[in-house]
């Protein structure tokens, strides 16, 4: 896997490979020695695991890091757990560099290791925020001189704490009393870096919040349904992945399914949702474009539209057919997206009501939905 790796990214001369290790442990010795600007870490390694060779990375030498996954259930779980400990995003494992889906892959390695390359002093304030003084800064040992955490016979950690950044700085908000419902409807788009995002807004959301929320996450098949299911786990109000044909509700939310588009047809009072694959040319699926489209075509001035962290402009088409028809939109700031693609598209294009921070956003969306 390192060489498949060391060969995809030594294809684009933005990109140098610095180093590799073959586990954990190796890797907490690697990193202060070569000191990268993007770790990429496997999961499943020899000595020390993935999770907790992350955790010390985020304890001791903050930076950029994209989990390398299994595009299983089982991977999706862990993979999902790795971006409450700090992790910036994921990328599929590939299978081999002859495979058909390498093509596809390569390119989305490269992109997103440049684009959260750029995220370092991110992730350093999101780290002091949790009360983190790394040990090692630029290569350079702090005051406190760096050293491994000790270690059973098995190779784990021991007397380590995690720390969830998805759920620091989560700001709970209440329903409003006696005002007016002008919104019925929020509609969420995001990708790279959002699941931790999205986590932070609906985990701040009372469970007698008022309306649906229709969520299109850039994830595989795989992921959405776990995806889902940790987030109802967490939060006041309902979460779960979408199913075609249903018919939505207040107070829940719904997660595209991976490798689908999720549409919302609305009639009078019927609120349903349309699972497909068309358009089969979209290069997202889920699409936000196709989410926001349809939802300001069925609802008009009683839509929502929130566009969070991600990579490229996907949303900002159908955020003009939302506008258009009357709907309002709000859109995280550069400061606290992993990567300021899709939100900035929106706000270049003058389509953006509000721009907030992601603490602030469950707040945002609450206030909005009653002016």
């Amino acid at each position: 896997m390192r060489k498949v790796l060391t060969l995809i990214f030594e294809k684009d001369p933005g990109i140098k490979v610095v180093g590799t290790a073959n586990n954990g442990l190796d890797a907490l010795a690697a990193i202060p020695k070569f000191d990268p600007d993007v770790v990429t870490l496997d999961i499943e390694m020899p000595r020390m695991d993935g999770l907790t060779a992350l955790q010390h990375i985020m304890q001791d030498m903050p930076r950029p890091v994209l989990m390398v996954s299994s595009m299983t259930r089982e991977g999706a779980e862990v993979t999902l757990k790795a971006m409450e400990y700090g992790a910036m995003d994921f990328v599929a494992k590939p299978q081999s560099t002859v495979s058909l889906d390498i093509a596809n892959q390569e390119r989305e390695l490269i992109d997103k290791v440049k684009a959260v390359a750029k995220r370092k002093a991110f992730v350093l304030r999101r780290a002091a925020l949790r009360g983190v003084t790394p040990s090692i800064i630029g290569g350079i040992k702090a005051d406190n001189a760096y050293a491994h955490p000790s270690f059973s016979s098995d190779g784990t950690a021991g007397g380590f704490m995690a720390v969830s950044s998805a759920s620091a700085g989560v700001k709970s908000v209440v329903r409003p009393v006696g005002k007016p419902l002008l919104h019925h409807l929020v509609a969420i788009g995001v990708s790279t870096g959002g699941p931790p995002a999205v986590q932070k807004i609906l985990s701040a959301l009372p469970a007698d919040f008022p309306v649906p929320i229709l969520v299109a996450q850039h994830m595989p098949a795989a992921f959405t349904g776990p995806f889902a299911k940790r987030l109802d786990s967490v939060c006041a109000i309902s979460v779960k992945e979408a199913e075609n044909g249903e018919k939505i509700r207040d107070g829940v939310a719904y997660i595209a399914p991976g490798g689908l588009h999720m549409r919302l047809k609305a009639r009078l009072a019927d609120r349903t949702l349309m699972i497909s694959d068309e358009p089969k040319s979209a290069l997202y699926k889920p699409s936000a474009n196709e989410l926001m489209a349809s939802v300001g075509e069925s609802l008009g001035r009683q839509a929502l539209g929130v566009m969070l962290t991600g990579m490229g402009n996907d949303g900002v088409e159908g955020t003009k057919v939302l506008k258009s028809k009357g709907g309002r939109m709000l859109a995280q700031d550069e400061a606290s997206c992993v990567v300021y693609g899709m939100p900035k598209a929106v706000v270049d294009a003058g389509l953006a009501d509000e721009i907030r921070d992601i603490d602030d956003m469950a707040a945002a969306i609450m206030d909005n939905l009653y002016k």
